[in-house]
């Protein structure tokens, strides 16, 4: 296995792509690639979400990428005690470019890593999840293309795989109790500040927010997972945003487990710091989504 790091942008060299590619030995095969981005927040890149999540994949055949993007606070693990300095650039849409950057780059460099550049997987968990969802639903904008400077196609996620991710805002909002409010509180305070600099946003801007209300005939085809047991994330974010799929005739595989917490991962032992984040059935997931990629790509 080779692995690699790229900077995506010369002045944020925070901002890496660390590969890990397979050694195939057939010359000729050119693979799916994924691209995965960590959940926290918006806050930070979760550890546990990133390398073991590749490497999973990567023991597939998958060539397989962690993309480290803006977030208010860098890389995980944060000690909340005593936070590192927050990061100007975390402020939306910067992080929005640097997903878009990421598929460019692992699109114009395909053939040196026998990749197919058509089969280009944007995958997320929480709020990485949110923003690759936020692609897949954007990503054929003229404001997109504008912000990146670049045709549309350079950035078009050609699969989406959604892990407990933040999709519909509104529903979110609508659907916490009040126990639910004030034990999130906090957190949901500091993303917003972190991506709009402000404690709030208003219905509009939540809209904007909520990928699910914005399924259009160019979101690409998604493998979403969830557990009905989640309460940060709520699972009706994932049936929302297959609802919205469906609408549009476009191909979808959901699946929603009874039991589990928020942030499982992979839900074994390579990335639980607990109990409670050791779930043998959600751990199926990668299967189930190997399973779908190959039928999405045969």
């Amino acid at each position: 296995m080779i692995v690699q790091t790229i900077e995506l942008w010369d002045d944020l060299p925070h901002v890496t792509l660390t590969g890990y590619l397979p050694t195939l030995l057939n010359k000729e095969c050119q693979m799916p690639a994924i691209i995965i981005c960590p959940g926290g927040a918006y806050l930070y890149t979760s550890e546990r979400e990133a390398e073991p999540v590749a490497l999973r994949f990567a023991s597939l055949g998958y060539p397989t990428f962690v993309l480290h993007y803006n977030t208010y606070y860098g890389k995980g693990p944060i000690d909340q005690r005593n936070p590192p300095q927050p990061n100007p650039h975390s402020l939306y849409p910067q992080p929005l470019k640097d997903v878009a950057q990421a598929v460019a780059t692992v699109r114009a460099q395909a053939a040196s890593m026998q990749i197919d550049a058509n089969k280009i997987v944007v995958a997320g968990f929480s709020a990485g999840g949110h923003l690759a969802a936020m692609l897949g639903v954007n990503w054929h904008t003229p404001y997109l293309a504008e912000l990146m400077n670049m045709p549309n196609e350079n950035f078009k996620p050609n699969a989406l795989l959604l892990g407990y991710a933040l999709l519909d805002s509104q529903l979110s909002k609508e659907l916490m109790t009040a126990e639910d409010k004030i034990k999130f509180n906090d957190m949901f305070t500091l993303m917003y500040h972190a991506l709009f600099a402000k404690q709030d946003i208003d219905d509009d801007e939540l809209h904007k927010f909520s990928p699910a209300l914005l399924v259009n005939e160019h979101t690409p085809p998604a493998f979403l997972w969830h557990t009905s047991e989640d309460d940060l994330v709520k699972s009706a974010n994932s049936l929302q945003f297959a609802l919205g799929l469906a609408k549009h005739q476009i191909n979808y595989e959901l699946h929603v487990f009874e039991k589990g917490g928020h942030g499982l991962s992979l839900g074994d032992r390579t990335t639980s710091l607990s109990p409670e984040q050791m779930n043998a059935d959600a751990a199926q997931w990668v299967a189930l989504a190997a399973k779908w990629l190959s039928r999405q790509f045969e």
